[in-house]
């Protein structure tokens, strides 16, 4: 049964279109259960009704016409209970509705289970039987599977389509469809999808219109008869180290490529216009659910070699596109799965209006390089269709965390209106560049940035960027094929000291490990996020450490601006330990003699238990610098990039303010100045209450310097306590988040937190 389970998830998950979905389910269902029919209700929460979308049993020409409104028929009694009901005569149920255009009068047993997706109600899935009996316990067990399986792949269809007005699943066209996913970065962006898609990955390829079509044709069947002459070179390669049976398989792989049915029907999809990589995912994915499909086991497992075939194919396909930049379009708008930094970075500046992730949350890698770069972007929206929304015309919200596709002419032009005015208010904060961030009350609250790239400084002075409260030394580390040497690492750090001084430059040490590895120091964990990482593997690898502790000291002489962060503290042992070696690195230094000065030393205060002990902490250190990322990650026990649980990750949760306002407290019980380096740090919302606390300074990306400059300036900080005495009261951030927005909007500053003025 999990075989059937999962053939029939595998296929509707590659259906193109809503319709189509629908239809691979009723008809597998009901051969699986062996079911006289099997229906799927879709739920159109406009209309107030369940709409019958797809069946194989009851009458065909009642699909899209026949509904049920909410509350009405049993259907609904699935609906409304959200859970199963089993009955062996549905006529009997004092809840029942006839209704004659489905010819349901020859059926009696029934079995209804609700679709649910993110705790929202899709639809309900039902089977049928003439015969008057309950479902058996295993046959309901299985419909239950198959509806949860099912849930994510039909919600991640219909958000391309939906319900149309006449009723009917509106297919691959979703005209006006939206996408709810989390605010990445705030900001309105208008123009044209370009899907960004892993190379060898057959499901990620998108659909893309073509205007030439035979050079479509012609890059195809060059890349077919690089693969063929490739499996050719392989079977005469082994051919003195396998028998003749085994070498078999090398020509039934040639002999799939040459077959006339997948080449012909790859080439009959671009002359459809769809482009050979799209027609290519569509031809290989058909030829291998027929395989799929089969009985026989042997059989069955042939499709993985249909689809090795066609990822081979896609590798030389992909390979040749290479020579040439995509057709980037004027307004671009990058979309996919997962956006990585190199897929941003290759996307003309001056191109690039937002950025749309299916994965991530508000304070993943894409969106922290989105706000950045100040390009809204919305991140977390696992039911966007990215396959289907190339070259589509978008809107995105990042204030609300919302994708329009195909907007209507009214979206469009609210949104321009809108846009005209966050460009207007934009520029009009430039004005605060030179101006202080001092409340009416003055209260200075210094404003950092954080940074990792000697590109990042120049942008950041003409930001009035105060110093570096973060830089990042790890981006050295990842971009080379080795650990870098001291010499190399002393030449970086100079230029961003001498490029700030006399303003403070904070240098993180090493912090690689969780989602920053590094390829010639491979770590393979089951859970990363809590394993070797940061100051971890630092005191494991001394020899490491002390030739960056030596480079970072030597780039100071004459400076005097450096401070050091330690990532990933978690006991004080640590503390100490690296405080010996930071010490050792000194000595040698005086020894070799260089004017050196021993700098001021901090903590990252980023996981729970550096939270309890952050007096102690900061009685061994300079300065405490809180990572509200990590922090927030650990505390609420989410992963931030993990789209499923993203929406539960928000820095604003209670607990993650009660903690930071203990470290706050903690550190200025021992004179020690506390500071926010995390993303927390550049949402003007939260910057009221990291004021009301008593924060010492804000660490932040350049993009979101003015906007906070503009709240600090426009709150006193006997204000912001008493925001923060309510916040500290509310039980969930949602209510914290409410609270502070109409704070701001009262103060005239709700353009802070929407679009437009």
């Amino acid at each position: 049964m999990l075989d059937v389970l999962r053939r029939i998830v595998q296929e509707v998950a590659s259906a193109r279109n809503l319709e189509q979905a629908l239809s691979i389910i009723v008809k597998r269902v009901k051969q699986a259960m062996a079911a006289d029919v099997c229906s799927v209700y879709l739920a159109d929460y406009a209309q107030r009704r369940h709409v019958l979308m797809a069946t194989d049993g009851l009458n065909p020409a009642a699909v899209g016409r026949v509904s049920l409104a909410m509350g009405e028929g049993v259907v609904s009694v699935v609906a409304d209970a959200a859970e199963p009901l089993n009955l062996d005569n549905a006529p009997d149920h004092p809840r029942y509705r006839f209704v004659a255009e489905t010819g349901e009068e020859y059926y009696h047993g029934f079995l209804g289970v609700p679709i649910i997706h993110h705790r929202k109600l899709l639809g309900v899935l039902v089977v049928r039987q003439r015969e008057r009996r309950k479902f058996a316990e295993d046959e309901v067990a299985f419909l239950v599977t198959m509806s949860a399986q099912l849930a994510g792949a039909l919600a991640h269809a219909e958000a391309s389509g939906g319900i149309n007005p006449a009723g009917q699943a509106a297919g691959a066209t979703f005209d006006g469809g939206v996408v709810d996913g989390l605010a990445g970065a705030p900001g309105v962006g208008i123009g044209t999808a370009m899907v960004i898609y892993p190379p060898a990955d057959l499901d990620a390829v998108p659909d893309r219109k073509i205007t030439d079509v035979d050079a479509e044709i012609i890059a195809f069947k060059t890349a077919v008869g690089m693969v063929q002459g490739e499996i050719q070179t392989w079977g005469e390669r082994l051919s003195l180290h396998l028998s003749a049976e085994e070498l078999a398989l090398f020509d039934a792989y040639g002999l799939m490529l040459s077959s006339g049915s997948l080449v012909d029907k790859v080439v009959e999809r671009i002359r459809a216009g769809n482009w050979a990589s799209g027609a290519l995912r569509d031809t290989i994915n058909e030829h291998a659910r027929v395989f799929e499909d089969m009985d026989e086991s042997y059989l069955r497992e042939r499709a993985g070699d249909i689809r090795d075939l066609g990822r081979r194919v896609l590798v030389c396909l992909q390979s040749a596109g290479r020579r040439k930049a995509p057709p980037y379009p004027e307004r671009t708008i990058l979309v996919g799965e997962e956006i990585t930094a190199t897929m941003l970075a290759e996307v003309p500046r001056e191109r690039l209006v937002a950025v749309v992730s299916a994965s991530g949350s508000r304070s993943s890698h894409v969106a922290i390089l989105a706000r950045a770069m100040g390009v809204p972007s919305v991140v977390g929206a696992d039911d966007l269709p990215v396959g289907r929304m190339d070259g589509r015309a978008l809107i995105v919200d990042g204030y609300r965390g919302r994708v329009y596709m195909n907007p209507s002419e009214a979206v469009r032009s609210e949104y321009t209106r809108l846009a005209r005015e966050e460009a207007e208010l934009v520029a009009g904060l430039q004005g605060l560049r030179d101006l202080p961030a001092e409340t009416p009350d003055g209260v200075r609250l210094p404003l950092y940035v954080n940074s990792g790239l000697i590109s990042d400084v120049s942008t950041s002075l003409a930001n009035g960027a105060e110093g570096i409260g973060l830089y990042r030394t790890e981006f050295p580390f990842m971009i080379r094929d080795r650990f870098p040497g001291e010499e190399e690492q002393r030449r970086i750090y100079r230029q961003v000291l001498e490029a700030f001084a006399p303003r403070p430059v904070v240098l993180r040490t090493l912090d690689v490990g969780g989602d920053k590895p590094l390829s010639y120091f491979p770590i393979s964990e089951d859970n990363p996020f809590l394993g070797w990482r940061g100051i971890r593997i630092t005191l494991d690898h001394p020899e490491i450490f002390l030739v960056q502790l030596r480079a970072m000291l030597h780039a100071s002489v004459g400076l005097a601006n450096l401070r050091l962060l330690l990532p990933m503290v978690s006991q004080l042992a640590e503390v100490d330990e690296a405080k010996r070696l930071v010490e050792r690195a000194y000595r040698e230094l005086i020894d070799k003699g260089e004017n050196v000065i021993m700098p001021a030393l901090g903590v990252m205060v980023e996981v729970p238990s550096a939270v309890y002990q952050a007096e102690a902490i900061a009685r061994r250190v300079d300065f405490l610098s809180i990572g509200s990322n990590d922090l927030t990650q650990y505390l609420l026990a989410v992963d931030r990039n993990n789209s499923r649980v993203a929406g539960l990750y928000d820095a604003l949760h209670p607990a993650v303010l009660q903690a930071i306002n203990n470290v706050v407290v903690a550190g200025h019980a021992q004179g020690k100045p506390v500071g926010i380096c995390g993303e927390m740090a550049g949402d003007p919302v939260a910057a009221v209450l990291l004021l009301g606390m008593g924060v010492d300074n804000l660490s932040m990306s350049v993009a979101s310097l003015p906007r906070v400059k503009w709240v600090l300036r426009n709150f006193t900080q006997q204000r912001a306590r008493e925001l923060l005495s309510i916040a500290l009261a509310c039980e969930g951030a949602d209510a914290v988040r409410l609270h502070l927005e109409c704070a701001l909007v009262e103060m005239g500053l709700g353009s802070l937190v929407r679009a437009g003025k």
